[in-house]
């Protein structure tokens, strides 16, 4: 799981204090447990500006490391804003009528590069599982406007499989990057179900091949 600090000027209650949130939680539910492969909880500094995608990226210096060391990564989740939904029709950008993403954000996303299509298939059928969550799974080009601006970018460059899961950040959340981003503005109810959602995913990938 990997987060990261919130934008200057901004509270980052969504971008990224729910993904912080995530991760305490799972640490909490993930403790005294084993699993058929490590998993390790992550949370990394420098993912904005001015060092988003560069050397100092802290994601981009872990990533790398690992590759160094040839540690086998086979799964990488970057949980990148993931604590605002809408019911209300139009409320989902680029949804292109539908044809892309559904019109109301009241789903989570799941974005992966073509070297993650198995992972994504995976954490996708996995999320399927999950009551009330719908999921959404996005195959976008590596560096494409978007998709490579978080920290699972950072694996994406080592060659590792990783996906982001979100809430689609800027296309749903006009508070995004605003230092309207208070915890308001967070939907609890949607959280705590994309957390629910990641307590039983993340023992799934570990047990599969993915």
């Amino acid at each position: 799981m990997v987060f990261h600090c919130s934008h200057r000027g901004s509270p980052g209650a969504n971008d990224n204090g729910s993904g912080i949130a995530a991760l305490l939680e799972l640490a909490r539910a993930f403790s005294g447990k084993t699993f058929s492969r490590t998993v390790r909880l992550v949370a990394f500094t420098n993912e904005e500006h001015p060092f988003t995608r560069t050397a100092a990226m802290g994601s981009r210096v872990y990533a790398r490391r690992c590759r160094e060391r040839g540690e086998k990564i086979r799964a990488m989740i970057c949980l990148e804003t993931i604590g605002y939904c809408s019911g209300q029709k139009g409320s989902q950008r680029l949804s292109f009528m539908g044809l892309l993403l559904p019109r109301r954000g009241d789903f989570i996303a799941l974005v992966g590069n073509n070297r993650s299509k198995e992972l994504l298939r995976e954490t996708n059928r996995l999320f399927d599982l999950c009551p009330n969550l719908p999921c959404e799974a996005l195959t976008l080009p590596t560096n494409f406007p978007g998709a490579w601006s978080s920290d699972h970018w950072s694996f994406w460059k080592e060659g590792y499989p990783a996906v982001m899961l979100t809430d689609t950040a800027p296309l749903r959340y006009r508070h995004y990057h605003t230092p309207e981003d208070t915890p308001d503005k967070v939907n609890y109810d949607f959280l705590t179900r994309v957390i629910d959602g990641l307590e039983a995913v993340v023992p799934g990938l570990a047990r599969s091949a993915a």
